[in-house]
Formats: C-alpha cells, sequence, structure tokens
C-alpha cells in the first residue's frame, strides 16, 4: 500500500472514530435514552423485544440504527468490491459466544461503544468497565500468542454469508411497513427514541464508514496494548473520545461523579466482570460487538453467527432476569457472567494448537 492510500485510510479511520462519538451523543439528543446514543446491546435487546423474542414491555424497539450498520455495511462492501461469502469456522463456538458476548454488556448495561460513551459524559462508574475491557482484551491476546485460534474462515461457494444481510433486509421492511405483529414499548428506555429516518441515516453512514475503516473499540484497545499510537485504529479511538467529550460538554451533558448516572450501577466488580468477559470473547472471535455487524454486512458467515447468538442473548438477558438495572446486578446475572468465563476458558483450551 502506497504512502498515499495509507495516509487516506488513516483518515477514513479518524472520521469514522468522530463521526461515531459525535453521532453517539446526538442521536441521544434527539431522542435516544441519556448516554445511550448507540449502544449495539441495547439495540439488540430492543429488536429482539420488537420481534417476539422477549416479553419485557419495557425493551420492545425495532432500533433503525441497527439495521442502518448491517446495510451501510453491505453497501460498502458491494461499492468496494469486498463484499464475499465466507466462513466455517467454528460456527458454533461463534454462537454462544455471541450469546455471552450480550450476557457481559447486559451485566455493565451498555457495549464497548456505550461503555466511552458513557464515560465522555463523565459517568465514573464505567471506568471499572474500562479496565474490565482492557483486561479481558490482554487476556485475549495472550490466549491468542499461547496459540489460541479459532481457525481461518474460507470460501463459501453456498453463500450462507448473504443470509444476514437477507434478514436485516427484512428488518428494514418491518420498519417501513409495521406490520400488526411488531411489538413497541410505551414507556421505559425502548419507548426513548430518536426520528427513525436520523436513527436510519445515522446507521447507514456508519455502518459504510466503518466497514471501509474496520473500526473496533476493542481492535483499538488491542492495537494500543500493541503498537501504542503507531496504529492507525488509536488515533480513530481518540478521535471517537474527544468527539464525544466534545459534544457532550456543548449540549450541557457532561455530568460527572458516581450517583444517579443513567443506565449505570455501582457493582463495580461485575460491571469489570462484564466488560472483561465481553474483551477477551471479542479478541478471539474477531472484534466487538459493533464489529461482528460490519463484518457480517461484508458476507462474513462466521460474523453472522455471532450475530445470531447476540440476538439470543438479547433475549434470554432479558426473558432469565440476567440484566442488570440500576438496582445492581441480579443473581442470575452473576452466574450468567460466570458461566461466561467458564465457556471462554474451555473454547481457549479446546482451540489451542499444541507444538510438538
Amino acid at each position: 500500500m502506497t504512502e498515499k492510500l495509507r495516509d487516506r485510510h488513516f483518515w477514513i479511520v479518524v472520521l469514522t472514530g468522530a463521526l461515531l462519538g459525535a453521532l453517539g451523543v446526538l442521536l441521544a439528543v434527539w431522542g435516544n435514552p441519556e448516554n445511550s446514543g448507540i449502544c449495539v446491546s441495547c439495540f439488540i435487546e430492543n429488536s429482539a423485544g420488537a420481534l417476539g423474542f422477549h416479553d419485557n414491555q419495557r425493551m420492545q424497539y425495532l432500533r433503525p440504527e441497527l439495521i442502518g450498520f448491517v446495510l451501510g455495511a453491505v453497501v460498502s462492501a458491494v461499492a468496494g468490491r469486498e463484499f464475499k461469502s465466507r466462513g466455517g469456522s467454528a460456527p458454533l463456538q461463534r454462537l454462544v459466544s455471541g450469546i455471552f458476548l450480550i450476557v457481559g454488556c447486559a451485566i455493565f448495561i451498555g457495549c464497548p461503544i456505550k461503555l466511552f460513551l458513557r464515560l465522555s459524559a463523565g459517568d465514573l462508574t464505567a471506568v471499572a468497565g474500562v479496565l474490565g475491557l482492557v483486561a479481558g482484551v490482554w487476556v485475549g491476546f495472550r490466549s491468542m500468542a499461547h496459540g489460541v485460534d479459532l481457525g481461518l474462515h474460507r470460501r463459501d461457494k453456498g453463500g450462507s454469508g448473504l443470509l444476514v444481510p437477507a434478514f436485516f433486509v427484512l428488518l428494514l421492511l418491518f420498519l417501513l411497513l409495521r406490520p400488526g405483529f411488531l411489538l413497541a414499548s410505551t414507556n421505559g428506555s425502548a419507548a426513548e427514541y430518536a426520528p427513525w429516518t436520523l436513527s436510519l441515516g445515522a446507521g447507514l453512514l456508519l455502518g459504510a464508514l466503518a466497514q471501509r475503516s474496520r473500526f473496533c473499540i476493542t481492535g483499538s484497545v488491542r492495537d494500543a496494548l500493541l503498537m501504542g499510537l503507531r496504529s492507525y485504529m488509536i488515533w480513530g479511538f481518540m478521535a471517537f473520545c474527544v468527539a464525544a467529550v466534545a459534544f457532550n460538554v456543548a449540549t450541557g451533558r457532561f455530568h460527572a461523579g458516581m450517583a444517579g448516572q443513567p443506565g449505570a450501577h455501582l457493582n463495580h466488580l461485575w460491571s469489570f466482570l462484564g466488560m472483561g468477559l465481553v474483551g477477551w470473547i471479542s479478541v478471539l472471535i474477531g472484534g466487538c460487538p459493533f464489529r461482528q455487524l460490519i463484518k457480517a454486512g461484508e458476507g462474513d458467515a462466521d460474523a453472522g453467527m455471532v450475530v445470531l447468538g447476540m440476538f439470543i442473548g438479547g433475549a434470554l438477558v432479558q426473558s432469565w432476569g440476567i440484566a442488570a438495572t440500576a438496582a445492581g446486578v441480579p443473581f442470575y446475572g452473576k452466574i450468567a457472567v460466570l458461566a461466561g468465563f467458564i465457556f471462554i476458558l474451555f473454547t481457549s483450551l479446546l482451540y489451542r494448537e499444541r507444538t510438538a
């Protein structure tokens, strides 16, 4: 890659990070829950509820941003001739990994994007999550350095990479046509949403840019540990943080402290463990929940299995009383996180390449 192309990619990464931070705040200003302008795990839990996969009436809304992320990636990948149907690498492990990704996010109350959006708004309870995410990414990186590998995917002539994009096209039709079976909350966090045209447009833009830039929150943390400022990804991450802080301050949404923060609890140990689980899993499967959506939009059926698992997880954390609330982390949530660590440890041992 020439110096010119490298410079171009650098600015695409920075632009992606800056817009993700800015729109993460603005979508909350426009109507999404406070400090949750963008949250992949929350959006999946809401959308799973809208489709009737769980019965929590406060968490049912088909989030247009989620649809935009995937379809924006599809359009960008097709335009750049990068859409390739591929897969076949540990599909069941990836499916279950998707479930536990949402478990970890639900315990913290937010995905890695929301983690830093909360911190950028002055929510100091997010510090425990940041430390957990960094620790999880480090453990995942060390695991891979010692031979843990879920395997390489291969070109799929059967077109399985088309299935997840097709599912999100169907969700787009549901969004536009509003069939009678589609559920929508009248109270609770899912009843707070920006106009669907703004949400969908923001999702499409971010999905397209994320596909071109390969931007990923956990990928940024990993690169920071490995390469520091030599990585383009860390510059995109810094642009994300700067933009988010700037827009929170400009809109009067920056409130430093721990008590009374929206969508947060004070069980710091479990915030640490929840994000630790997310970080560890994300490294082994090749990206955070947001990155899995983008890869699925490129035709990656392995990422598609993770996305399917995340929808199952979104239903389970609500149906089984796993998700944390402002009151704290429920007993079943703690059990689920520990089960997640057992699963990812077992998977790491199972997929560790041993030299003779």
